[in-house]
Parts: C-alpha cells; structure tokens; sequence
C-alpha cells in the first residue's frame, strides 16, 4: 500500500475524510508553520473528574463514552519556522514526547491540555516555558534513528507493506521521569473510528499563560492514520504528571505525519469549568 505523506503525496481515503470534521479556518496572521512525523499516539481512559483536576479556569474535560481520556505522545517535529517563513536550522526539528488530556471551551472549540512536553533543544524549552507551555529538557532518542535527510515515514514501512517497531526514549537531564514506548504500526489497517478522530481531530491547545485562559489554534489536514500494536511500554512520564493509568493503552495509534500551523492565542472566558 502507499502510505500518505504530510507534505502533499496521497491523502487519507475517503473513510477517514468522511470521519473527519472540517478543519476551522486559521485567523491570520501565522505564529508557526511545522510539520509533525512519525507520530505514536498511546492512549488511556480515565474519570472526567480526575481530568478536571487540571484543566485551566473556564475550561472542562472533554470526554468520550463517559471518560476522558490521557495520552502519551511522541513524534519528530521537522521544519518549525516563524510564520510562513523556512524552518529555523537546528532549532526547528527535535523529537518531542507529551502528555496531554483532553479540553472543551464553553463555546464548543475542542482543544488539547498538556501536563508536560519533552524535547531535546535548550533553547525551544527555555523559550516556551517563559511564556507558560510546561516543557521539559530531555534527551529524546527515537528508533529507528531518522536517516540524514530522511523526512519521517520513509524509515518506517519495510518491503511487503510490513513494518517495523517505532518509538521514542526519554531521559530527562538531572533525573526524574523517563519513557520508553514503541509500536508495530498495521500500514494496511487505516483507523477511522470515533474513538481516534476524537483524540487527533484536535485543532489548538488550552492553557494558562501569563495569568489566564487562552487558546492558541492551528490547522492541519487529517492525520494518516493506522492502528499499531505496542511493542514496548515502560512509561513513567503519565504518573509523573500526575495521572494513575492500568493496564494496557486502550487506543494505540501510529501516522507518518501532517503539516500543519498555528495561529495567535485568544483568550478564553474565565468562567469556571463545568
């Protein structure tokens, strides 16, 4: 099978197209154009009362069969740039691992909540963490490695249509939390269920910044997605963050990659959530 590239190859067919809600239009202007590769999304349930607990002030748990849900999310963000404009050399691809919940405004924008993001570039988490995103300096080490100039995908599907186990290492610098976690993607098994699109169809994140709620939006086109079979699992960064999760992930995920941008952050209304 061919398997969808982020940068304009063949797109998702028309299952997950018709799954999948509109992207909301981009206000301009541009804050940051990305593309996102090799993405490995494992997932929990948990209560929405436990999700509540860390939701920023006027925003609630968003849930799905009666749970919230936490994930554990890593993947190699290449070509990060200021605006439109190329990515930055360096400082603009890093491998990135995050813990994130799942957030719904009084207005219905459904958006993300992040507890902690690793990545491997200094100056990329000094910078966010002035303005209140809660990243984390680590070493991130994904496998397979990334080939000198390969662009994501291409390292993961083998002869066949088979693949390969993909996953990433974190080992935060000065001790703490760590992470191993790797999936076997299934490249003929295209994942369109509910369940999925309500945990990737997310198009901005909630969080608190300089004293209040705001939403900061992006845009992308539907996430390629596959199902994937965990491979290995020895994950410390979801209880770091405070979460208690059993048993295996109920929603193990893998896609090649999209582009996508962000635009400005909007406040959000300060009432408490409910």
């Amino acid at each position: 099978m061919t398997v969808p590239t982020p940068d304009g190859g063949p797109r998702p067919g028309p299952a997950m197209n018709d799954a999948w809600p509109h992207p909301p239009g981009l206000p301009a202007p541009v804050l940051s154009d990305q593309r996102w590769l090799d993405a490995v999304f494992l997932h929990w349930r948990i209560s929405v009362e436990e999700a509540s607990r860390f939701m920023p002030a006027g925003v609630r748990p968003d849930a799905f069969d009666g749970s919230s849900w936490v994930g554990l999310i890593g993947f190699r963000m290449e070509q990060a740039g200021l605006g439109k404009g190329p990515g930055i050399p360096y400082l603009g691809s890093f491998n990135e691992v995050n813990v994130r919940l799942y957030s719904r405004a009084p207005d219905g924008t459904r958006g993300v909540v992040f507890l902690s993001l690793d990545a491997n570039r200094l100056p990329v988490v000094v910078a966010t963490r002035a303005a209140g995103i809660p990243y984390v300096w680590s070493r991130i080490r994904r496998w397979p490695a990334f080939p000198p100039g390969a662009g994501g995908q291409h390292g993961t599907a083998v002869p066949g249509g088979g693949a390969f186990p993909l996953g990433y290492s974190v080992r935060r610098f000065g001790g703490g939390a760590g992470s191993d976690f790797a999936v076997v993607p299934r490249l003929g098994a295209a994942a369109a269920d509910p369940l999925s699109v309500f945990l990737t169809a997310r198009f901005g994140m909630h969080g608190r910044f300089f004293g209040q709620t705001a939403f900061i939006p992006n845009t992308h086109s539907p996430w390629p997605l596959f199902e994937a079979d965990v491979h290995v699992l020895a994950d410390e960064l979801v209880g770091s963050a405070g979460i208690r999760t059993e048993g295996p992930p109920e929603s193990v995920l893998y896609s090649p990659g999209v582009q996508t941008r962000f635009g400005m952050p909007r406040m959000v209304g300060s009432q408490s959530p409910g």
